[in-house]
């Protein structure tokens, strides 16, 4: 059986499972290996029991990793999968989503996989919006290489490879995407459940590429790199949740509030210092980048006010759209081709 998709994968028939999936449908076979008590384990259960709604046969759903940790990721899911090369992910799960318009790709990789080795490919799936959903875990540190400093760890960080402390500015991947011109880019947390399924659901209906950052520990080279915003007695307190349509509103009782800035960013204030008029009310669907640009910069240098949720999530032809409309002009044009007309169009020569 399949049915037409109008959210998430334009106009594509997309084979649907027969009769109703579970949680274990999705596990496979292998043994998972990960450090025990490494943020991986919350993040696949939570991807193993969110798979069951997509209500897609399990050979329709592919998962494409680089290189890292998370990258094992694809041996963990019953569906089909790919463990590509070294920041090359998101180029490979491209050719499969734009050739096979049937599969649900999805890209997993991890702060060090994508944004060093693998920056230029990430940057330019996101401008291109191909239909992926890019899963990027970021614990701010190479894990798989035992424990030296990623393109996200803060300034001064000491690990092997810098054991005077990190020289190097470290890259924001909400700003970097945003910059990108990403039409669905988002952040959540690989110990809360609940929100990481919500936003792979907001994820998964998009049309074009979609990238989720998810903070996740490494309790063996980063331990505790994300535990303010896991702390109860103060997450509250600098966890800015971003919510379409609300104004950003947050602390333990409301007590702070954001708002624009004269030179166009964005600045935390107290709630009552301010009229509600000049709060600002988050608008995932602004075209504008501007504004979730600013809101992405709220976490700099280093959690003092840290924003979760989705920051921009607008509509735009996605890259597989485009190409299936030349590719069907052309034929109109010019009639279907053959492989034979195009190895002998234009100069050619035979060798004896």
């Amino acid at each position: 059986m399949s049915e037409i998709v109008s959210e998430g994968r334009g106009l594509s028939l997309v084979p649907r499972a027969e009769g109703k999936q579970t949680l274990k449908d999705f596990k496979s076979d292998q043994e998972v290996r990960w450090c025990p008590g490494c943020g991986d384990y919350a993040i696949l259960a939570a991807v193993q029991g969110f798979l069951p709604e997509l209500g897609l046969k399990r050979e329709n759903i592919v998962f494409v990793s680089g290189i890292g940790c998370s990258s094992r990721f694809p041996y963990y899911l019953n569906t089909y999968g790919f463990h590509s090369i070294h920041g090359r992910a998101p180029a490979i799960a491209t050719g499969l989503a734009a050739s096979r318009p049937d599969l649900s790709v999805w890209v997993v990789t991890g702060d060090g996989d994508a944004l060093s080795i693998g920056g230029n490919h990430l940057i330019h799936a996101l401008r291109r919006n191909v239909n992926l959903n890019i899963l990027l875990f970021n614990n701010r540190i190479y894990g798989l290489t035992k424990g030296q400093y990623s393109p996200t760890s803060e300034v001064g960080k000491i690990t092997k490879s810098t054991p005077m402390g990190s020289l190097d500015r470290p890259f924001n991947p909400i700003s970097l995407a945003i910059g990108a011109e990403a039409t669905f880019v988002a952040r959540t947390l690989d110990s809360d459940r609940k929100h990481l399924q919500g936003v792979l659901r907001e994820a998964v209906a998009h049309q074009g590429t979609s990238l989720v950052e998810i903070y996740q520990n490494c309790n063996i080279f980063n331990d505790n790199a994300f535990e303010p915003l896991k702390d109860p007695g103060i997450r509250d307190d600098i966890t800015v949740k971003l919510e379409h349509g609300k104004p950003i509103v947050f602390g333990a009782n409301g007590e702070k509030a954001v708002r624009l800035t004269r030179t166009g960013g964005v600045e935390v204030v107290p709630t009552d210092s301010v009229p509600a008029e000049e709060i600002l009310v988050h608008d995932t669907h602004a075209t504008d980048p501007s504004l979730a640009f600013a809101l992405s910069r709220l976490d700099e240098p280093a959690f003092e006010h840290v924003p979760i949720g989705i920051f921009r999530h607008i509509q735009r032809s996605s890259y597989d759209e485009l190409m299936s409309d030349q590719l069907d002009n052309a034929i109109a044009k010019n009639g279907r081709g053959t492989l034979h007309d195009l190895l002998n169009s234009g100069d050619t020569w035979r060798i004896n």
